[in-house]
């Protein structure tokens, strides 16, 4: 199998697209890639999505993630990490209980504006780019959603972070608000992600695992591109009706003898198994499931 998604277990010093591209080499695929960029000082899981997988892309970017990440009080730097050039330092030391309650005010939405050392373009350019010229430029503010965090103490000027939170949040930026709302600064000292959409560390392999496998146990890696849609019910559909549907007809719910909402999504599941994804709209003679994406084409 050569369409679906590979769980990498990124190691240090290397870019999410040096990974897709030595997974491209190693599955011998010509599409690949990942859903959403870590830093190349992070670690943890990076799943990267090949041959026809990559029509997912756009239903996990926005899934939400899961850090551990270690926060360095005290200073901060121009790109919001240890590997920055230091801006300023602080000898001020917050106590636990303040550390937890600047920390804790970040759960729910806020409005957070992305580092400029970051691969968000502007005007097409890269901001990371425009930073290594020299060149800072206004960022709007994005709403994102912490939806948990765990804090505990590390030593005086370093916390663990457990961070639940939506797609596109920055936890560079998360550490630096919580030192900035601490009045001492604060930076990341270490990343790693334990899940993104659907995907544990737990099932991740590194990119040295992977190279020394054999190409059977590497193909035994790939996992069907269903597993991303599997919160979604499933709708069989009979020879006849599959075939218009692969033809992009909407299939009457009330000819399949199927119940369900108007905006509902499903996994369409045919003689040889899923291959597509559908949503419930209203038609004039009702209810009916419509491909909205196709995987197998």
């Amino acid at each position: 199998m050569k369409d679906g998604v590979v769980v990498i277990n990124k190691e240090e010093n290397i870019t999410s697209q040096g990974v897709v591209n030595r997974v491209k080499r190693l599955f011998g695929v010509k599409k690949a890639g990942h859903t959403g960029t870590l830093d190349p000082m992070a670690t943890g899981v990076l799943p990267v999505l090949i041959g026809r997988g990559v029509k997912a892309s756009e239903y996990m970017i926005s899934s939400s993630k899961h850090y551990i990440a270690t926060l360095l009080l005290g200073i901060t730097t121009d790109t919001e990490d240890v590997t920055g050039t230091t801006l300023t330092t602080c000898d001020l030391v917050p106590t636990e209980a303040e550390v937890i309650a600047a920390a804790e005010s970040f759960v729910g939405s806020y409005m957070q504006i992305p580092p400029m050392y970051s691969a968000l373009k502007v005007g097409g350019k890269k901001l990371c780019d425009l930073a290594r010229e020299g060149i800072e430029i206004e960022r709007a503010p994005r709403e994102i959603t912490i939806f948990s965090l765990g804090v505990s103490r590390i030593s005086e000027r370093e916390y663990t972070l457990d961070v639940v939170c939506s797609g596109g949040t920055y936890i560079r930026t998360l550490c630096a608000d919580i030192g900035k709302k601490l009045g001492v600064g604060g930076v990341m000292k270490t990343l790693c992600r334990a899940e993104a959409s659907v995907f544990e560390l737990s099932e991740a392999h590194t990119l040295t695992e992977i190279e020394e496998m054999s190409e059977s146990e590497r193909e035994a890696l790939v996992i069907p591109i269903e597993r991303v849609f599997m919160k979604y019910r499933e709708v069989r559909l009979p020879a006849f009706f599959e075939k218009l549907c692969r033809s992009g007809l909407e299939i009457y719910l009330a000819k399949i003898g199927f119940s369900a909402e108007c905006g509902e999504r499903f996994r369409i599941i045919g003689a040889d198994g899923f291959f597509a994804l559908g949503e419930v709209r209203e038609y004039e003679s009702g209810l009916a499931i419509k491909p909205i994406k196709q995987f197998d084409v």
